[in-house]
């Protein structure tokens, strides 16, 4: 039987990314992320049950924006206005609500990410409260069919980083097919069009076919230079090429998928349902072919982001096509919860949030979350240092 939980108290910390990798556009090593923490009233082995989350990998930690704005609504409410969610923890969606009070429609950028963080730990609260994986609870919310024999997964990498030789990407996708992985994405456009050919042409033959390799410009080129990219790439079978142009420049997307066959790929840093219905309405995308990357912990959570799959669903699309951005713990509870084509795995950039804990499984290019209670953040190794200290 679980028992009716409260929130008591929410905390937050700003915890930096490990590691100088940079894509085309964005060197990582000034990002954090923000760590957070929702307390309860319900007591187990002496200690209170603590939902965490984090707002997702690629963007910037909000401690300004929680703890100024968000958190303290969230504390003022009347803690039964709050309740009524799984396993009797409070509801994720009135969680949201209330964090988002006089709050103006549109503007989604940063705010997107923090109320993520906040109400993906109410989920990792409610299933801790049930004592189930994150994975359990949310499809029983959702009423979705889950992968119960693992989830489709690529490794993401191939960024550019200080003292790379040319025996270097060979060595990393070395790597991620020795520990299981069958696909991979790698970056594209911090180089010139003929180092970038080569370092592709280097990436298939580890793979052993372009159908396994994906290609991530991260919105570098302008309308020609993605054109002519696109032209150039679209002969080789690639598994998709990833934000061509800038995320929220719908015709530079549509003019992609009007002349390229290649899967075109984008979303991850679309933040809202209006966001997604826009790229619907003027991006053209194909139904059965182009990739979404929406992000639950970028984009307010998963409430929103279930909202997004069902716009996708109502348009034609399937949830097949949805690739969620981030590799991470949470990501993968959600692509399992909700039957979505698969997840990112970073297994060696983005510490101490990317990547999975050593009791996932993963073979044969599937990977399967652990039976841990919640989203299993606990176990991730690189993660515990930084538990203790928001937990202290």
């Amino acid at each position: 039987m679980t028992e009716t939980a409260r929130i008591v108290e929410i905390r937050e910390l700003s915890v930096p990314l490990k590691g100088q990798v940079a894509n085309a556009v964005v060197n990582f090593a000034e990002h954090d992320v923000s760590l957070v923490a929702v307390m309860s009233n319900v007591m187990r082995n002496g200690k209170p049950v603590v939902g965490l989350g984090f707002n997702s990998i690629g963007r910037f930690a909000q401690g300004g924006l929680l703890n100024r704005r968000f958190i303290p609504r969230v504390l003022a409410a009347m803690p039964d206005s709050l309740g009524g969610g799984p396993n009797g923890g409070p509801d994720p969606a009135k969680v949201r609500a209330v964090a988002m009070r006089n709050e103006k429609p549109g503007g989604h950028g940063d705010r997107a990410a923090a109320v993520a963080a906040l109400e993906l730990a109410v989920w990792d609260l409610a299933a801790k409260l049930g004592d189930e994986p994150a994975w359990v609870t949310m499809a029983r919310a959702y009423g979705t069919t889950p992968h119960r024999d693992g989830s489709p997964v690529y490794a993401a990498g191939g960024y550019y980083y200080d003292g790379m030789s040319k025996g270097s990407l060979a060595e990393e996708l070395a790597g991620y097919l020795d520990q299981g992985f069958t696909s991979v994405k790698m970056k594209i456009g911090g180089a010139s069009l003929a180092e970038d050919t080569a370092r592709i042409e280097e990436a298939i033959g580890m793979l052993g076919g372009a159908d396994r390799v994906a290609v991530d410009a991260n919105g570098r080129f302008d309308r020609a230079e993605a054109l002519s990219w696109g032209r150039h790439l679209d002969g080789y079978g690639l598994r998709w090429l990833e934000e061509m142009g800038d995320p929220l420049d719908y015709g530079v997307h549509a003019a992609l998928v009007a002349e390229i066959d290649t899967a075109i790929a984008t979303g991850e840093n679309l933040f809202s349902r209006q966001d997604v219905r826009n790229l619907l309405a003027f991006g053209a995308p194909r139904p059965g072919k182009d990739i979404f990357q929406m992000d639950a912990g970028l984009s307010y959570g998963l409430g929103e982001y279930a909202g997004m799959i069902a716009d996708l669903e109502s348009a034609g699309h399937r949830r097949e096509q949805v690739m969620p951005h981030g590799g991470h713990l949470i990501n993968l509870h959600i692509v399992t919860a909700l039957g979505l084509g698969g997840c990112e795995a970073y297994p060696k950039v983005f510490v101490p949030f990317g990547g999975y804990a050593p009791q996932c499984r993963l073979q044969d290019g599937r990977i399967s979350p652990s039976d841990a209670p919640g989203f299993g953040l606990e176990q991730k190794v690189d993660l515990q240092p930084e538990i203790e200290r928001i937990l202290a």
